[in-house]
């Protein structure tokens, strides 16, 4: 079977292209520093043959024979026309129109954006956006964005969980610059590691994604990337502080070691230490931590031999403790003295990127990536005791070619990952080592003006999945100006990590039981899944400014699913899914420029998700119906290198369902359902100078706060003692400051 995938994956290698022209577009209208321009639109003279640049301001587009005329275009700068005579990579930068200075501003403050010519649903977010909250951790990164659903996991530990298409963040392959990175051991928490600041941009695909990263994702897929030692400032620092003392320090120190090589160092620390019980349940309303979090990074780019490679070190050291107000672990740790919490987690990761482009064949391409990671948590809820340690190995070799010009473009290549955990909870251990080998191939067609497509197909063998084959289809088709319709259909397949992912639960007093014991994990089957979606996106003036509206309907059907039954108050049952389940979601979103600088961003989303339970079939708990989110931004002119910012995001959540309380006594039942709640969040930021900035914000400024959010909560040693409850804000109204300088 391995021989097989080895072939599989390499056949392409073989395959070559005409030439082709490479080159990066600049733009120079920020203070004459050259950047990066995404989206310049490149077309030879006369011919249909064009592209456009990507994030980092590059393209490749084959040479044609009719002319040596390449027109570069973007608006609000000057069109230029170049003579090309040689495939001589090119740099070019395009100049802004004194006539459309204002236009360049606003086109230039564009936060989020959707491409037109992706076959993907992708949407990029910028740096840009993430300084419209305070975005400490990435968490906290798409509280401004609707395609992404934030909340708490549960009442004591102060944990937010992101949804996307209904389903929960374990079935969205969430990566830091195309490695997968919230997996495993670290699902729960592993998004409040990540600081705000190390973020450069994120991509957030709906649907199962491409098969380059792995076979795991359903939903959607998530990307951040990270900023770049050589792109990033020479000194950077970010100083937060919040009513609720809680208190943030971000440095980040980059050197240019020569014209090669760049590296940088970048230190995170957060700190709460005072106790909160605003409700007045004798329950700390956010838990007591401590995390230190430190990144060296380092970056070589070599032009001429065509290399880049990146290769990062992380120690992550990071404390909770939470539970009752009079609680003290040195003397009611795993007693009933007092009702307590601690979790304590250590993380090494290692990582290394090498890219590599032939400089005699420069559509021709090779990645490289690996990533070692140890993961250790020990920890505990009340009398329950839950300790994990993870060590994970991923490895991925990618090479990237076109088949005769680069409207056809292929990526084909192997990758390799093993995962031991060893886990101790509900009294006993788990060891399992998982190791799986694949080979995919992945072909897009784009012919740029109408119509774009992505197929791709892997072939994989796990030690305790079995061998299975993984295809996925994306398409997008233009039939008129500013308009993309696409359609995805994939197969995602993953072994559902029960006790991690679900951790919260042990902040309860059900008893848990697994209900089969044929399976290969945990004695449960895999989780396997389709994921179908199309949508619609229109651009479009109204009153004369710009304008987009996109729908999108995406349904997830699982084949085999570990259900998570807690309809009984007093148990937590897992066990394989007997019937249907299903996950369906419908977004329809309106952005819109009202006037210059002025944006408004406005959605509504529709969620119906059923699972076949013991019981019966029932709507998911905790998941609203219905969406609705407003955000609105607005910037004052820039004048002596000085502006105002300021933002706004409304979110209104329907009611939810409650999971069964009927066994509960009379005084410890819930409703069926919850009441609908709504939040309001701003910023206000003043940027003094290219250098230095502060920003004033509140969260949930309406105060708005969830009665009782811990059922039993005078009574935590007690059969129905649970804090899995929460639909809306604990503490209540949050209101914070900080301020960020930075060294060019």
């Amino acid at each position: 079977m391995k021989k097989l995938l080895i072939l599989f994956s390499l056949f392409p290698l073989l395959l070559l292209g005409q030439e082709n022209l490479n080159g990066t577009i600049y733009d120079s209208s920020q203070n004459n520093i050259k950047q990066p321009l995404f989206g310049a639109n490149l077309i030879w003279l006369g011919t249909s043959v064009g592209t456009s640049t990507d994030i980092d301001g590059n393209f490749s587009l084959p040479f044609v024979d009719s002319t040596n005329n390449l027109i570069i275009s973007y608006i609000g700068f000057k069109t230029d026309t170049l003579v090309i005579t040689s495939a001589t990579p090119i740099k070019h930068v395009l100049t802004p129109t004194n006539n459309l200075e204002e236009v360049v501003v606003q086109s230039r403050k564009v936060a989020t954006s959707r491409s037109y010519l992706k076959a993907q649903n992708t949407l990029l977010v910028s740096s840009d956006e993430l300084l419209k909250a305070a975005c400490c951790n990435l968490s906290e990164s798409f509280e401004t964005n609707p395609s992404i659903d934030v909340n708490f996991s549960d009442a004591v530990t102060g944990t937010k969980q992101i949804k996307m298409l209904g389903l929960s963040s374990p079935y969205i392959l969430i990566a830091t610059e195309n490695i997968p990175a919230i997996r495993g051991a670290s699902q729960a928490f592993g998004l409040s590691f990540i600081p705000g600041t190390w973020v450069e941009s994120i991509q957030i695909t709906k649907g199962a994604g491409s098969v380059v990263n792995g076979f795991e994702s359903i939903a959607g897929q998530i990307n951040a990337e990270l900023v770049k030692p050589s792109t990033d400032n020479k000194f950077f620092v970010n100083l937060y502080g919040a009513s609720s003392t809680r208190l943030e320090l971000n440095t980040h120190f980059n050197t240019k070691i020569n014209d090669k090589i760049s590296t940088g160092l970048y230190l995170h620390g957060n700190t709460h230490q005072e106790k909160h019980d605003v409700n007045n349940d004798g329950f700390l309303d956010m838990p007591l931590y401590n995390q230190v979090n430190v990144m060296n990074r380092w970056q070589y780019t070599n032009p001429e031999k065509g290399l880049v490679t990146f290769v990062n070190l992380r120690y992550l050291d990071d404390e909770k403790q939470s539970g009752q107000i009079n609680f003290d672990p040195d003397t009611d740790k795993l007693t009933t003295n007092a009702w307590g919490s601690e979790i304590d987690t250590k993380r090494y990761e290692v990582s290394a990127k090498l890219g590599y482009v032939n400089p005699e064949i420069p559509w021709q391409s090779l990645g490289v990536q690996f990533a070692f990671s140890n993961h250790k948590q020990d920890s505990y809820f009340g009398l329950n005791e839950y300790n994990i340690e993870h060590t994970s190995i991923y490895s991925n070799i990618i090479y990237n070619s076109i088949i005769d010009d680069s409207r056809h473009k292929i990526k084909t290549g192997i990758n390799y990952t093993y995962d031991a955990y060893n886990e101790f909870a509900i009294q006993q251990d788990f060891e399992r080592t998982e190791r799986s080998f694949g080979g995919f191939f992945e072909y897009s067609f784009d012919d740029l003006e109408y119509f774009t497509m992505t197929a791709g197909l892997r072939v994989d063998t796990h030690n305790l999945l079995g061998e299975f084959i993984t295809p996925r289809l994306h398409m997008r088709y233009s039939p008129w100006g500013k308009s993309a319709i696409r359609a995805s259909v994939g197969r995602g397949k993953r072994s559902a990590n029960i006790f991690t992912e679900n951790q919260n639960l042990f902040a309860s007093s059900r008893n848990f039981s697994i209900l089969n014991t044929n399976g290969t994990i945990y004695g449960l089957d895999p989780e396997i899944a389709w994921n179908y979606g199309v949508s619609y996106l229109q651009g479009f003036n109204l009153f004369g400014r710009p304008a987009d509206v996109t729908l999108d309907f995406y349904r997830t059907d699982f084949q085999n699913q570990v259900v998570v039954d807690l309809e009984n108050a007093q148990e937590v049952n897992f066990y394989n899914l007997e019937g249907g389940s299903y996950a369906n979601s419908f977004q329809a979103e309106f952005n819109y420029n009202v006037f210059a600088h002025f944006n408004l961003r406005t959605a509504y989303k529709f969620y119906d998700v059923k699972t076949q339970y013991k019981s019966g079939k029932l709507i998911k708990p905790l998941t609203p119906k219905h969406r609705l989110f407003a955000n609105a931004s607005y910037e004052t002119e820039i004048k002596n290198n000085s502006n105002w910012k300021f933002d706004a995001t409304y979110n209104w959540l329907s009611q939810q369902r409650f999971p069964s309380t009927i066994n509960n006594p009379t005084q410890y039942r819930l409703d069926d359902y919850s009441k609908s709640v709504g939040t309001l969040n701003a910023q206000i930021t003043r940027v003094f100078s290219p250098k230095f900035e502060v920003y004033l914000g509140g969260e949930n400024i309406t105060n708005v706060r969830q009665d009782n959010p811990i059922v039993s909560a005078d009574n935590p040693f007690g059969t129905s003692f649970d804090t899995n409850y929460v639909y809306g804000p604990i503490f209540g109204s949050m209101y914070y400051a900080g301020l960020r300088y930075k060294l060019k």
